[in-house]
Formats: structure tokens, sequence, C-alpha cells
């Protein structure tokens, strides 16, 4: 590297950033074409273009140049302000691990997962796991590989937990869930033996359109910008951002017998783009833009779903909209009855679909099937029968077939080995934070009056605005002012269906 200043040196180090969000971009666009109005039959022109993305990303992030640049500046951090010291610490960290990993092997890896994504969709149409059995073990292959590349110290699957919440490991997340599990077993016990909800209410016919603009309003309601933030379908829904923060997409998924499911997709997707479109304008195209792990990212999605979207005050907010747009389906019906039916408590088959109950049981089958996968103690072959077993053992319900089953989430084609036990941990932290939230904010009267500006002010100024600034434990730190404490939820479990069900 050619000798510069300090400053000339700082001005490269935000030119990269551009440069690699521009690729990140591109690679983006083409992923969110591939999920929502890509032909069938086009996984292979994406595949081969990505492939030469991931080779000039690669060469780009661990050229001479680059590290020559970011060990100047690293060595002159004093001279840095905070946020160019943590943008230098993440690069230095992604550039030294990437170097790890072969060249052709990351390329592959990344080519890999476009074809899975494909098939993983016509797997799940078919319902048939056979046809995506060879992708998943290679990509279950190349993740145990890139574990002992980059972490040879460290178990192949605290190294995958950590690459989604940094400084997360099993023992914490046993710990966590054994928690969980002794106070969820017991109260869905008692739920299940008193009179159960009528959730007829959200039964029927519901046009793809209507729900389509009960979609809009409710993104409109909860303060998402319609000008950076777009809306499509897609088989399973998702956020993505594009670039940065200025240009976020969310999917969701139309049932025309069952709205509610997409309702909610809609405000969970959305509370995702709250966070990333939330992130300080000084941030965008650096690494510091959007959310700092995904367990905080799932805080906030299941935070505006769940303690917001699933509360009483909102179910009698949004009623009149309903009527409106379905007045035969909700001719004679109350909010009260919405309410109860959405919160109804039972075994179900789908995550996506799961009350708020039940939900954690369906992460911890997926965390310890794919603990056992990473420490070679099931095959990938097994996993639609053990996946059906733990699905009788944790929820007593049977598993009618793949589709149903072991095909219905896409994160696994999509190489998202340790994400699932984010969305456990983002229910506990939300319910924290919601602690927090309450001590200066009338949180019961902003979801009353629909006026959700006072709350979202509060996440933006917490958590939204700093992006990636701190790790993980320093944000939640700040925030708690406290140990994190699952407590908060199973507390906010009890509470609720305590109530509901009369227990």
């Amino acid at each position: 590297m050619t000798k510069m200043t300090i400053d000339e040196a700082r001005h490269e180090l935000m030119s990269l950033q551009h440069r690699m969000a521009a690729y990140e971009h591109a690679m983006g666009l083409i992923f969110y074409d591939g999920c929502t109005t890509a032909p069938k039959g086009t996984a292979d022109n994406r595949a081969a273009t990505m492939s030469i993305l991931s080779e000039e990303i690669y060469r780009q992030s661990t050229s001479k140049e680059t590290s020559e640049l970011l060990e100047f500046l690293d060595s002159e951090k004093e001279s840095l302000s905070s946020d160019e010291k943590r943008m230098v610490h993440l690069l230095i960290k992604d550039i030294r691990e990437m170097k790890l990993i072969p060249m052709d092997e990351y390329i592959a890896y990344q080519e890999l997962m476009v074809k899975a994504e494909d098939v993983w969709a016509n797997a799940k149409e078919a319902s048939d796991f056979e046809m995506l059995r060879p992708y998943l073990e290679d990509l279950f292959a190349y993740q145990k590989k890139f574990a002992k590349y980059i972490h040879p110290e460290m178990d192949p699957y605290d190294h995958c937990l950590n690459e989604y919440e940094e400084g997360l490991n099993m023992e914490a997340c046993d710990r966590f869930f054994g928690r969980l599990r002794a106070a969820i077993v017991p109260l869905l016990k008692r739920v299940s033996e008193a009179p159960q909800v009528d959730d007829s209410i959200r039964h029927g016919y519901f046009p793809e359109a209507k729900q389509e603009e009960l979609s809009y309003y409710l993104m409109k309601l909860i303060g998402l910008d319609l000008n950076h933030v777009g809306l499509s379908t897609t088989e399973h829904p998702f956020t993505t951002s594009l670039g940065s923060h200025h240009d976020e997409r969310i999917t969701t998924h139309y049932f025309a017998d069952d709205f509610v499911c997409s309702m909610y997709s809609i405000v969970h997707e959305g509370g995702h783009a709250l966070y990333d479109t939330g992130s300080e304008d000084e941030l965008a195209y650096t690494v510091l833009d959007g959310g700092v792990s995904m367990s905080i990212h799932e805080s906030q999605s299941r935070f505006y779903e769940n303690f917001i979207g699933r509360s009483r005050s909102f179910c009698r907010l949004i009623f009149p909209e309903l009527v409106r747009l379905f007045p035969e389906q909700m001719k004679g019906r109350d909010p009260e009855e919405f309410y109860l039916a959405v919160n109804k408590a039972e075994p179900s088959l789908i995550r996506t679909e799961a009350d708020e109950l039940t939900y954690s049981l369906h992460i911890m089958i997926r965390y310890e099937l794919e603990k056992r996968i990473m420490h070679d103690e099931l095959e990938v072959r097994d996993l639609p029968a053990e996946w059906n077993r733990m699905y009788k053992e944790y929820l007593g319900i049977d598993v009618p077939d793949d589709k149903h089953g072991v095909l219905q989430d896409s994160h696994w084609a999509s190489g998202l080995f340790g994400y699932f036990p984010s969305y456990a941990l983002g229910n506990a932290y939300g319910a924290q934070f919601l602690a927090r939230m309450r001590e200066t904010v009338d949180f019961d009267a902003c979801v009353e009056s629909g006026d959700f500006s006072a709350v979202n002010d509060w996440n933006r100024e917490n958590i939204w605005r700093h992006g990636s600034r701190f790790t993980p434990s320093e944000l939640l730190g700040r925030v708690f002012g406290e140990e994190f404490d699952p407590g908060y939820y199973i507390d906010y479990l009890e509470k609720k269906f305590s109530e509901i069900y009369g227990l």
C-alpha cells in the first residue's frame, strides 16, 4: 500500500465499505429476485452470477491493499472515532476469518446456497425431502469445514451460534431452553385441560387483494416508511436490506382460508424493517449499518408481532379495519373474539403460525437437530424421521408429510445453521426491553390509540440508531441495566395465558 496519511486512510476506509456495500446490494437483489418474481428454472443463471460476485468480494476483502489499510488504521486507532474503531475491528475480524477459507470453497458454497434455495421451494411444493437431501448434506459439510478453518479451538456448533449472536454457545442455550421448558410444559398442560378457545373468526375465505390492503394498512400503522420499505410475496416470509437501511424489502405469504398468518408475518417482518431502517444515516453503507445480531433483530420482530400485535388493545384497534375489509366474515363478531382467536394456545405443525406459548418448543426441536448433525450424531438423511419423532415427543402431534414437517422452513437451505435459537432469545429479550420501556413510556396508551411514535422513538433511541456500534452483550447491558433474565418472558407468558384460559 502506498504510504498515506491517517486522514487519507480514513477516507479509504469509507470507500472500501461503500464498494463492498454495492456488491452486497447486487447480491441481495439477485437473492430477492430468486425468492419472489424470478421464473422457475433460472437458479443456475443466478448461481453463476453469484459465484462471480462472491469471487470479487473475496478478492477485494482479502487483498494485500485491504489488509494493509486495515492494519494501518488499527495501529493508529487512537486517532479514530469510536465508530471508526468499531468498523476496523469488524472488518479485520471478517477478513481474517475469510482468509482462513479457501477461495474456491467460499465461492462454491455461495453457488450451492443459491441452488439449494431453489431446490427447497420445489421440494416443499412436492413434499419430497429427498430432492433437497444432497444439497443439505453438502451445506452441513461445508459448515463443519468452515468452523474448523475459522475456530479450530471451538465446538463446531458453538461456532455456528456465535455467527448469529456473538458470544452465544450451547452451554448458554441449554441453560436458557432448560428454564423455558420447565415453565412452558406445565403451563401448556394446564391450558390444554382448560375450556378451549374458539378461533373460527380467523377461518373462511379472505381474498388476497383484501389481505394485501390489510398488509399496507399494518405497515403504515406501525410506522414503516413505504418510500423505503417494499412488500412482495414469497413461499417463506423474510426481510432483507438491499445495500443499506434506505432500501428494505419484506415479504409475506397469503392464505385464502386464514388471513391471520399473513397479518402477523407483516407485523413480524415489519419489526425487522423498523430496526434496519432505524440506523443513523451516518452508518449507511458501512459495516455498522443494520442490526448487531439476529437475536436482537428477532427481539424487534417478535416485539411488534406479539407484545404489540397480539395484545388485546391492538386487536381492538385494528378490528374496524377488519370489518371494512372482510364485512361478511366479521359479521356478528367482536374484537374480544379476535383477540382470543389469535392467542389460542395449542400444539401445531408450523413454527411461523405457532402461538406464543408453544413457539419456543418448535425452536428447541430445530436446535437439538442442528446440534446433533453438527456433532455427527445424526445423519441428514434421518432428519425427517427424527423431526417427526420429536414433534410427537415435544408437541404431541403427528407430522403428515415433509411439507408440513422438515421442509417447512427455508433456513437450512440458506445455510443458516445456528440461527433458530435467535427467535426464542428474541422473545425473551423483547419482554425485558418492554419492562424497561414501561419506565418512561405509557406503552398501553400508545397501543390503544394507535400512535406508536413514543414506542418507536424509545426503540430508535435505545436500539435501532446504534446499528452494530456495540456487541450484543454491550447493547443489552446498556438497555437492561442488569443481567439478561428470561424470567421477564416467563412471567409474561404465565400472566397472559392464565388470564386467557382462566387458570
